[in-house]
């Protein structure tokens, strides 16, 4: 039977129902629940924008973008997006999806921390990462009316310590590789949340280099 919140339907196809059963085995309820949120913020946003965008290929890209925070698909040398990004690759060819549709996903898993850039791009590019700052940053809030907030949030609760909740995992799934937050978002997590943490400084990396002027 399809699920409808908030007037948006959740996608039944067997590719989705296979996706929503490994994320909610893979990652925490936290995760799962904003993952479901994402998709929901994001068709919301494009039903209000009157975008035209493939519905099954959204919820793909929620529903993995925080994947690469969780093992076992958490590398130890790639951005946490660049994970999530990957594993939704490998998910999709195992469903025999094209490859533009594919290269879609990718970049909008990828690109999902990357303020400025995806509102330019295909629509299921710029509404995961729609989906994505409404429901961790609040941006657009007041453009969804309180019955879509409040739909949205009693099928897949924030719950009480969410903005705390989403930083730790944050925090969780990148610690152990520092290096890749230079010059992205999760470079605040670290130095907030790892006080051994040092931050990489694009000027003084320029400064420092091989050359000699």
């Amino acid at each position: 039977m399809t699920t409808t919140i908030a007037g948006i339907q959740i996608p039944d196809s067997m590719m989705a129902r296979e996706a929503t059963e490994l994320v909610r085995d893979t990652e925490t309820d936290l995760l799962y629940h904003h993952s479901r949120r994402v998709f929901l913020f994001g068709a919301l946003a494009g039903q209000r924008k009157q975008l035209k965008y493939d519905p099954e290929l959204l919820y793909i890209g929620a529903m993995f973008h925080d994947m690469g925070l969780v093992a076992p698909y958490s590398s130890e040398h790639e951005r946490f997006e660049v994970d999530s990004a990957n594993a939704a690759r490998e998910f999709l060819r195992r469903h025999r999806i094209g490859e533009d549709e594919i290269e879609q996903v990718w970049t909008a898993i990828a690109l999902h921390t990357t303020p400025g850039i995806p509102q330019h791009m295909k629509p299921v590019i710029a509404l995961v990462t729609a989906g994505v700052e409404m429901d961790v940053l609040g941006l657009a809030y007041d453009e969804f009316d309180e019955q879509q907030r409040e739909e949205v949030t009693h099928a897949h609760p924030r719950g009480s310590h969410f903005k705390e909740g989403i930083i730790d995992a944050f925090a969780h799934g990148t610690i152990h590789k520092p290096h890749t937050t230079f010059g992205n978002v999760k470079a605040d997590v670290l130095a907030l949340k790892d006080p051994h943490y040092h931050r990489e400084n694009f000027c003084t990396m320029i400064l420092g280099s091989a050359w000699k002027s």
